[in-house]
Parts: C-alpha cells; sequence; structure tokens
C-alpha cells in the first residue's frame, strides 16, 4: 500500500514544546491500517510522547520488522530514520544502530507475531544484552497481514473469527521479559492513552531495555465475541495496578492521580517517574512481585496493566561493554581501520 503525506498546516495558536515544534512536526505519513485498528492510536500516543520530551525528531530512530505494527514507523516523526527490517531481526538492527551511535534516542515497533515467534531468539537476547531502547510490542494476538491466524500470545480458549479454538499456551513477553532480566516493563492497552503516553516518555528516557506490551485489538480479524484480545474484553478485564506520570526535572511534580501510595523512581537523566499504586503492597522495584501480580491478576483472567517493574541500578549495553560515545560514522579511515599489525596484536589478546 502507499502511504500518502499529510497536509502541513500549522496553526497560529498551536501548542509548542521546548524546541519550538508543533504536535504537527512529530507525526508521518497518513496511516494504510484498518479504520479502528489500535495501532494507530499507539502511533499517536508515541507522537505525543516525543513531542512533550522535545526531543529532536532527527535525533530519533524508528526501528520494526514486518506486519501491521512494523508499518507503524511511517506514521510518526516523519523528520527521523525508519528502517523496516527483515522479518523478526528488529532487536539485532537496533543492537548494531546503538552500538555505532548510543548518542540518539532508539524506538523499536514490533507485533506478537514479528517478536514472539520468528523473532523471539533476537528479542530475548536484546533484553539480555540490556540495549538502550524502548521496545514497543503491538499485541493483537492474530496475524493480521495474513488473514488472522493466531499468532504465539494468543490465550488457551480464544476464539478465532471463523470460530476455531486456540489450543496451545501463550508466550507473555511481560513474563518472559521479566525472567530474562529487562529493566523496564509496562503492560497497557491502547484504548488508554492516560496511561500510555506517561509510560512510553518514561520508557524512552530509560537507561536500558525497556518493554512496553501494547494490548492493540485487531479491529478486523480479533475483535469478535470469543476473543481475549478484543476491545470489550480488555475493557472489562484489564487492571490498572500501577499508573505513572513521568516528570521532567525541569518541571514541578504534578500529578492526576489521587488514590493509592504514590512512589517517585528517580531516573539517569534527572527525571522521575511517579508511580500511584492502586494495589498498597506492590512493588515495582521487586522483580518477584512482578511476577506475583501477574499471576495473581492471569488466574483471575485480568490483564494487570502499568509499570510493572523498573531498575535503574543495572548498565545498558553501551556501558557494559566500554563503546565510545563517539558517533563511528566520525572516526577519520586511520581510526577505524589501524593495519594488519594492531589487528595481529588484538587477536593475540584473544589466544
Amino acid at each position: 500500500m502507499t502511504s500518502f503525506a499529510k497536509p502541513h498546516i500549522n496553526l497560529k495558536h498551536a501548542k509548542r514544546n521546548a524546541l519550538g515544534l508543533t504536535r504537527h512536526d512529530y507525526e508521518g505519513a497518513m496511516s494504510t491500517l484498518c479504520a479502528g485498528c489500535g495501532h494507530d492510536s499507539v502511533t499517536a500516543c508515541m507522537a505525543k510522547a516525543f513531542f512533550e520530551l522535545s526531543i529532536e525528531p532527527h535525533r530519533a530512530v524508528k526501528i520494526s520488522g514486518i506486519g501491521c505494527s512494523s508499518k507503524t514507523t511511517a506514521y510518526f516523526l516523519s523528520e527521523s530514520h525508519g528502517n523496516n527490517t527483515v522479518h523478526g531481526r528488529m532487536p539485532s538492527v537496533a543492537t548494531g544502530a546503538a552500538a555505532a551511535n548510543a548518542g540518539l534516542t532508539y524506538i523499536g515497533v514490533s507485533g506478537d507475531g514479528d517478536s514472539l515467534s520468528i523473532g523471539l531468539g533476537q528479542f530475548a537476547h536484546a533484553i539480555r544484552r540490556n540495549v538502550n531502547m524502548l521496545y514497543m510490542l503491538e499485541n493483537n494476538g492474530v496475524y493480521g497481514l495474513t488473514k488472522g491466524q493466531f499468532s504465539a500470545s494468543a490465550d488457551i480458549g480464544s476464539k478465532s473469527k471463523k470460530g476455531e479454538v486456540n489450543l496451545s499456551p501463550p508466550i507473555d513477553p511481560v513474563t518472559l521479559a521479566l525472567s530474562l532480566g529487562a529493566t523496564f516493563v509496562a503492560r497497557a492497552f491502547s484504548g488508554d492513552r492516560e496511561q500510555l503516553v506517561p509510560l512510553i516518555k518514561a520508557g524512552l528516557k530509560h537507561n536500558g531495555f525497556g518493554l512496553i506490551d501494547v494490548i492493540s485489538p485487531c479491529v478486523s480479524f480479533n475483535d469478535h465475541v470469543g476473543s481475549t484480545k478484543s476491545y470489550a474484553h480488555t475493557y472489562k478485564y484489564y487492571h490498572p495496578a500501577v499508573h505513572a506520570d513521568y516528570v521532567p526535572m525541569s518541571e514541578e511534580i504534578k500529578t492526576s492521580y489521587a488514590a493509592g501510595e504514590a512512589v517517585p523512581v528517580e531516573l539517569h537523566d534527572g527525571g522521575s517517574i511517579v508511580l500511584r499504586k492502586l494495589d498498597e503492597d506492590y512493588d515495582p522495584r521487586d522483580r518477584g512481585a512482578a511476577y506475583a501480580q501477574i499471576a495473581e491478576r492471569d488466574a483471575k483472567g485480568e490483564i494487570v496493566t502499568g509499570l510493572l517493574y523498573i531498575d535503574e541500578s543495572r548498565e545498558d549495553m553501551a556501558a557494559m561493554n566500554k563503546l565510545t560515545s563517539r558517533p563511528l560514522n566520525t572516526f577519520p579511515y586511520d581510526e577505524l581501520c589501524p593495519g594488519s599489525d594492531a589487528l595481529t596484536a588484538l587477536q593475540k589478546g584473544f589466544r
């Protein structure tokens, strides 16, 4: 399908961020996804988050794989670099890009098919390496581009549009990420922008691998009675355990939530996340508590959402491997290729 550019209309009184840019400057091409697709809501939230954080569009990198979700890199941040990779291979491309230039903001957009089937190994190793990126997993439980087959995230007993019942257990990206050591794990719903936008902002500012698993219903193949990834089912059963407000270091802390305990978590950039806990005994800094919360709610048929776990103490991939902060494309040739003698000396060190 062909994407068309949106008309550029600068409203006289449009709100501007710290860079003097308007919300329109963070948009992209017109979406070719189905009307009502949850992915378009997620795209709007991503554009809003980048705008509110005043991130320069050309300093952001969007990387995706293959699938309906992976098309969305064309629909926001038209001035930034975007790359559709081979199916399931987005994490390795993002890893290489982050190693070559750690000073940019990386956001990966993927789906449950792209991440949990053909790309499962790549997904796991990006988490293990703690690549400094935000990984948006738009989860609808089906392969939308190939007409609605069950994906690896489809729940047992979930019915397809044709009436077929799924008998295979699902892979839960949230519990998988927790078991692999992810340092920022969240789950959200595309229909709850008030929760999703602060989570995206916090994930972008987190130092390390951040996963947001977004339940994003497919209106064409998985929005019917019997689907556990439909709008009706998610609205009925999703349980916001922890709401989050991202607060930049330059702004006064403000929050619209009154219920529950407030827990500020300081980020490496000086900003903070203010967590509003609806469950008094839940601590999002406790990995075991996150497991228990998800398992408890899952047993009740609920979809627990919010910032489920965060760890700001662990080094990201660049720090662990002592990578240069200087972009590799700025190095002169003689520094990048010091000659055969230097290579021989380097090889001896590994023998």
